[in-house]
């Protein structure tokens, strides 16, 4: 179990070290161009729901707070589980990833509340202020910074009933966290497709023997 826990733990680490990085130097909205103009750090904070979506005000984000630390939970349980019974690296890996970057997002929202300022478009945050944090407990903001606009542009005015309008592919911003996630979700696709061809590569004495020893 050694090795899943010190990928858990660097994913973390540097989850936290990017995003209070960004929390204390960014103002919200503002940009660092790393690449070109595809390739940037833009600071945003959204209530943790996907594309920055929220529901309910503060019992909402309480709610929904409780359920992903519940969801986490759960994960590690599973993991735990893989460990043990020394499932195939591959898995054991991708339940780590996504159990790193869903506790990353759940720490933002448990104690950037708490110690940090508010962010604003004006003046960047700061930690531990005399003046208290922004939210109570459970009710902070995650913090998003990655952004890659891979194509920015006006469509041609040919273009029936949408030329003219401003386009761009990929506008999602996100952190380390959710790179971990998808990360994790993509191990287990491929995961799948291992199991999926190795099954089909089988003989059906093979296959039958598989699942007796399973019983």
């Amino acid at each position: 179990m050694k090795k899943p826990l010190i990928l858990i733990f660097l994913i973390l680490l540097i989850d936290q070290v990017v995003k209070f990085w960004v929390k204390l130097n960014f103002t919200l909205g503002e940009e660092l161009f790393l690449i070109g103009d595809w390739c940037r750090l833009h600071f945003i904070e959204n209530e943790g729901m996907a594309f920055g979506m929220s529901f309910g005000e503060e019992i909402g984000k309480l709610i929904l707070t409780l359920f992903r630390i519940v969801a986490a939970t759960l994960i590690f349980l599973y993991l735990r589980r893989l460990i043990i019974k020394k499932e195939s690296n591959l898995i054991v890996y991708a339940f780590a990833l996504i159990f790193a970057g869903a506790v990353g997002n759940i720490i933002d929202s448990l104690f950037y509340g708490l110690i940090f300022s508010e962010s604003s478009f004006f003046t960047t945050a700061e930690f531990l202020s005399e003046a208290g944090g922004y939210a109570p407990l459970c009710l902070g903001k995650v913090v998003d910074m990655f952004y890659f606009p891979l194509i920015d542009t006006t469509l041609p005015q040919w273009i029936p009933f949408v030329g003219g309008n401003h386009f761009e592919f990929f506008n999602a911003i996100f952190n380390v966290a959710d790179i971990a996630i998808t990360g994790g979700v993509g191990l287990l696709i491929i995961s799948a497709f291992k199991v999926k061809n190795k099954k089909n590569e089988s003989s059906p004495e093979e296959v039958i023997e598989e699942t007796n020893n399973k019983l």
